[in-house]
């Protein structure tokens, strides 16, 4: 039981305790941790006294505090929990509390790289239907490896930043032109974000995912269909991607998500000795995608094939370091349904298959319109966990 009002049965309870990066009355940013409708200022618990983090809290990103490792975000989490459910603790940590509805919530890390995966065999399918009709969905090396792509750090932006239409060229039956995109899109994923690094040329074995990565983050992975579509031969993505990335303002720390863990989907073909993981687990994650405040889909993460800690061993086999700040993204979230796809690609089977958002018929992307990615996770003892949104509304070109 927490004494903060609106902790108890609230998504953002003790249980959770996600952290992130704000700005209030003027201040620098500051580190805080979210609970209920507030947010615990911890650098001035650091300051204080109650908090103890090698001053890694008064910091103005999480990087400081993630690279401390596993031992060090085990002790802070437990001095948290203590300072927000002992009532001994309410006269000094009280006065720490700001209203989140007070704050302006920035990129709670520092982005180091960003990695970007295809791991959703309904996904993944559903495109190569889409794009290679008559043809097998998936391509041969599928099922072998998690495939994936370096995007661009610079432009991952935190939720609620507005995304401007990314023109460039495109393919029309007369040849190249230049111009907005007309097939504007999102891709539902969700983010795992590297707190302790690694040497370069080692490798990390799936066993060590959770002494590396810090945190899950929610992604929304803009894509401009017809830009991508015109460069994507024969290399992979570039500018149809790297205009705009979105993530959550809150880290929710994978001790929040030890009840989320459920066995992974079997994987047939065996996989290779370093993609081995016993047990061999995923996350129950539950996302829903609202369009123009309409929830239109809920993809289910529990189905992806190619796990978290698969996806890291896998970014690191040949020797790639990792860094403090890295971020990788699971990939299109999408499920066996209509309902549960994580692209609007997929949603409206390329744009053959329009769909009535708001009463009006649509396709891909307007200027205007505004999608929001949300998920919960199932925490102890029956508890919801909410991950932190992310939310983004199209701009017209510039």
């Amino acid at each position: 039981m927490s004494w903060v009002t609106g902790a108890d049965g609230s998504p953002y309870g003790v249980t959770n305790l996600p952290y992130g990066v704000f700005r209030h009355d003027g201040q620098p940013p500051r580190i805080g941790v979210r609970v209920a409708d507030v947010v615990f200022d911890l650098a001035a618990a650091e300051d204080a006294g109650l908090v103890l983090a090698a001053g890694a809290l008064r910091r103005p990103t999480l990087n400081a505090f993630m690279a401390l490792g596993r031992p060090q975000w085990t002790s802070v989490r437990q001095r948290l929990v203590e300072l927000l459910t002992d009532p001994a603790h309410r006269p000094a940590v009280e006065p720490l509390l700001v209203p989140l509805d007070a704050v302006e919530l920035l990129l709670p890390f520092e982005v180091a790289d960003y990695v970007d995966f295809y791991s959703s065999e309904h996904h993944a399918g559903n495109v190569g239907q889409i794009f290679r009709p008559g043809q097998p969905p998936l391509l041969p090396n599928w099922k072998h490896l998690p495939i994936g792509y370096h995007g661009r750090a610079g432009t991952v932006v935190v939720s609620g930043t507005p995304v401007v239409r990314p023109s460039g060229q495109r393919a029309t039956g007369e040849g190249p032109t230049v111009g907005p995109s007309v097939r504007l899109d999102i891709e539902a994923e969700v983010g795992f974000v590297v707190g302790v690094p690694s040497a370069l040329g080692d490798r990390v074995p799936t066993g060590d995912f959770a002494e590396h990565v810090f945190g899950v983050v929610l992604v929304n992975d803009w894509s401009a269909r017809d830009i991508q579509a015109w460069e994507y031969q024969p290399l992979g993505p570039f500018l149809g991607k790297s205009f705009a990335t979105s993530v959550s303002a809150w880290v929710t720390p994978l001790d929040a998500l030890a009840d989320a863990f459920v066995p992974a989907p079997q994987q047939d073909p065996p996989v290779q000795d370093y993609l081995r993981q016993t047990p061999h687990l995923g996350l129950d994650l539950r996302l829903a995608v609202e369009w123009n405040g309409e929830r239109v889909t809920e993809p289910p993460f529990a189905g992806m094939y190619w796990t978290p800690a698969q996806q890291l061993a896998h970014l690191t086999v040949n020797g790639a370091s990792l860094r403090t700040g890295d971020l990788y993204a699971s990939g299109t979230v999408s499920g066996p349904r209509r309902g549960q796809v994580g692209s609007f690609l997929e949603l409206t089977w390329g744009g053959a298959e329009p769909v009535s958002v708001g009463g009006e018929t649509r396709t891909f992307l307007a200027d205007g319109d505004t999608v929001t990615l949300r998920a919960t996770a199932p925490g102890p003892d029956g508890t919801t966990i909410a991950l932190g949104e992310v939310a983004g509304q199209i701009l017209p070109a510039r």
